[in-house]
C-alpha cells in the first residue's frame, strides 16, 4: 500500500512537472510567451501604435497595473526590446491576450542600472497582456492617451466632489485640475508661479487617514523633522496638484487642498500613499518670497574646447 501510495505521489508531481507553461513558446531572448488568439481586429504591424492593459506578478505578489489607472501605450517595433513582451506583438491581433515570464538572470544581462529590490537571481517575472486597441501614428495615440487621462482625471475629480458636497466644504476649483478651500484669508503676497513658498502641512486621505505632517509628529506615518516645507509654485519641489493648488493662497493663508491622484502620486503611490488614493492637504502658507538668486560665474567648458564645445 506505501508502495503505490509513493508511486502515485511521484506519478503526479512528473504530471505537474510536465504540463507546467505547456503551449509556452520561447522568443530568441529566452522569454517564455503563450498568446491567446481571443481578437478579431487588425494584426498588429511594425510602426502602429499599440493600447494595452497589463498586470505583472512577481512570486504571486502584484507589482503593476494598469486596470485600476491608465492602459499602457507602445510603439511597435518588429524586433521589440530585450526579454520583453514587445518581441512577440507583431504575432498579436487587437482583442488578443499574452502571458509571458521575464527570467530575471536575463534581464540583469542588459540592465547597467540594477534590478528592482524584489527581483532575485534566478527569479521570473509574470505579465500578462490585453490588446486594446492599435494606431496607425503617434499622433492618433496620443490624441486617445489625453481622452484617457482626462477620464480618468474627471472620474477622480467626481469623487472628490461627491467628498465635499457630502460635508458641506465651500472649495472652488482651480482651472480642471484640484479643488481649494480657504479657511483663513491672509495679507501676505499671493503664491503666484515662480515663486519660493513655505509651508506647515497635514496630510491624509478622503477616509480621514493620515500619512504625513510638518506640524504633528503623531500623524507622521515616516518620522521626520517638523522644518518649513519649501517648493516652487506651479514649477518644482512637490506633487502638481499641490504646485498648482497652493496658487490660490497668499502669505499667512490657511485653508485645504484636495488633489486627485493622478496630481499627486499616480499608480506606483508612495508608502504609505496607496497607488490610486486621491489626497487632502491641510496648509498655512507661512513664507512666499522670490527665489535666490544663483551668483553668475564662469560658462562651463568643455573638455578641451570652448564654451560652445568647439576646437
Amino acid at each position: 500500500m506505501k508502495k503505490t501510495m509513493l508511486l502515485l505521489t511521484v506519478m503526479s508531481a512528473i504530471l505537474v512537472s510536465s504540463c507546467k507553461n505547456i503551449g509556452f513558446e520561447k522568443t530568441k531572448t529566452g522569454m517564455e510567451y503563450k498568446i491567446f488568439a481571443e481578437g478579431k481586429g487588425k494584426q498588429l504591424k511594425k510602426g502602429d501604435f499599440v493600447k494595452f492593459n497589463y498586470k505583472i506578478t512577481y512570486n504571486d505578489s502584484l507589482i503593476n497595473s494598469s486596470y485600476n489607472f491608465i492602459p499602457g501605450y507602445d510603439e511597435v517595433d518588429s524586433v521589440g526590446r530585450y526579454h520583453d513582451f514587445s518581441e512577440v506583438l507583431t504575432k498579436m491581433k487587437v482583442g488578443d491576450s499574452l502571458v509571458c515570464f521575464q527570467f530575471v538572470d536575463s534581464l540583469a544581462t542588459q540592465n547597467q542600472f540594477g534590478m528592482p529590490p524584489y527581483m532575485k537571481k534566478g527569479g521570473k517575472q509574470k505579465m500578462t497582456i490585453k490588446i486594446l486597441d492599435a494606431f496607425e501614428n503617434r499622433e492618433l495615440a496620443v490624441v486617445d492617451y489625453q481622452k484617457v487621462i482626462d477620464d480618468f482625471k474627471n472620474s477622480e475629480l467626481k469623487e472628490i466632489e461627491k467628498y465635499i458636497a457630502k460635508n458641506n466644504i465651500k472649495a472652488e476649483k482651480v482651472g480642471d485640475k484640484v479643488y481649494v478651500e480657504i479657511l483663513s484669508e491672509g495679507t501676505g503676497p499671493v503664491a503666484d508661479s515662480g515663486l519660493l513658498v513655505g509651508i506647515k502641512y497635514t496630510g491624509y486621505n478622503l477616509e480621514g487617514k493620515y500619512f504625513d505632517s510638518n506640524i504633528d509628529s503623531t500623524k507622521q506615518v515616516n518620522k521626520h523633522g517638523m522644518e518649513l516645507f519649501y517648493f516652487v509654485a506651479k514649477r518644482e519641489g512637490s506633487v502638481v496638484g499641490m504646485l498648482e493648488g497652493i496658487t490660490k493662497f497668499r502669505q499667512g493663508s490657511k485653508g485645504r487642498i484636495f488633489i486627485p491622484s493622478i496630481l499627486g502620486y499616480g499608480p506606483q503611490g508612495n508608502p504609505p500613499i496607496k497607488p490610486n488614493e486621491s489626497l487632502i492637504f491641510d496648509v498655512e502658507v507661512v513664507e512666499v518670497k522670490p527665489l535666490p538668486q544663483q551668483p553668475a560665474g564662469p560658462n562651463p567648458m568643455m573638455p578641451g574646447g570652448n564654451p560652445n564645445g568647439g576646437q
